[in-house]
């Protein structure tokens, strides 16, 4: 009985400290842009080891709404899937006195998405392209059955689809008769259900469809986006992605962009299906 009173204040002293501890308000990042980033994103605010001292929310609405967001100083990172534009910097610069912080913390092959059941097997960027412009509209003319083609992309607010226009259509415009979705997830749904549907997207997406092996032209290889060949430049449609800052990085955004450009950060982004910046 004397050692259950000895023992009583030390418990009471663990229990108050304890309480505390709980109770002690988490640091919030916010975190904002990239659809096409979103699982990543999530997953590593999920496998964070730090989380008892910092609290995450997480949202897409596109790589320039997250740019945008980052300038009017509403979100704490931009995830961008695409670099940011020389206006954008002006911007950041104008308000801050900085011109922003660009950090590379992912790479994505993107992919070229197709019905399952299409017997396409491969594709040349230059037919890709004459695909999104609507120069060819028929399956036949690159290998395929006797049907239309049914375009899918992204918003125009996309990082995604601003890398698709630059890289793959040379900057031309889509066909008129593209139909414009909100995320890469409602672009992959629906040509899961259409037989002449095709879109582009983040390689990690590629669920319930196929991914079509791209060759740079007609007397190359086609090659699949995998690990190796992203790292070498051997898949021709691969870029990298951002994390953007208004102001240099410290406390707990500081931390949590020092885990994920990690070996233990980098890790998660194989396991989603991204590939690991490369060491040098």
């Amino acid at each position: 009985m004397k050692l259950v009173r000895q023992l009583a204040p030390f418990t009471a002293a663990l229990l108050i400290l304890t309480f505390v501890a709980w109770a002690m308000p988490k640091d919030l990042v916010t975190i904002k842009g990239s659809d096409t980033m979103v699982i990543l994103v999530q997953r590593w605010t999920e496998m964070y080891p730090d989380k008892k001292a910092t609290e995450f929310q997480v949202t897409g609405g596109g790589s320039g709404t997250g740019i945008a967001a980052l300038i009017n100083g509403t979100t704490d990172i931009c995830s961008s899937s695409r670099p940011i534009k020389k206006d954008e910097v002006a911007q950041l610069e104008k308000k801050y006195g900085y011109k922003g912080l660009e950090i590379r913390v992912a790479m994505d092959g993107l992919a070229i998405y197709v019905h399952k059941g299409n017997p396409v097997k491969q594709l040349t960027m230059a037919q890709v392209k004459d695909i999104f412009t609507g120069k060819v509209t028929n399956w036949k003319d690159v290998g395929g059955a006797n049907k239309p083609i049914l375009l899918y992309s992204r918003e125009n607010n996309s990082g995604t689809y601003e890398f698709f226009k630059e890289h793959v259509l040379n900057k031309q415009d889509f066909a008129a008769n593209a139909q414009h979705m909100a995320g890469t997830a409602a672009l992959i749904n629906a040509i899961s259900k259409d037989p002449n549907g095709i879109g582009f997207g983040g390689a990690a997406y590629a669920k319930n469809v196929k991914a079509v092996p791209i060759a740079k032209d007609a007397s190359a290889k086609a090659i699949s986006a995998n690990v190796a060949s992203i790292h070498s430049g051997e898949y021709p449609i691969s870029r990298f992605l951002y994390f953007y800052l208004n102001r240099k990085p410290e406390g707990s955004v500081k931390k949590f962009i020092d885990w994920v450009i990690s070996a233990s950060g980098q890790k998660v982004v194989s396991e989603v299906g991204y590939y690991p910046i490369k060491k040098k």
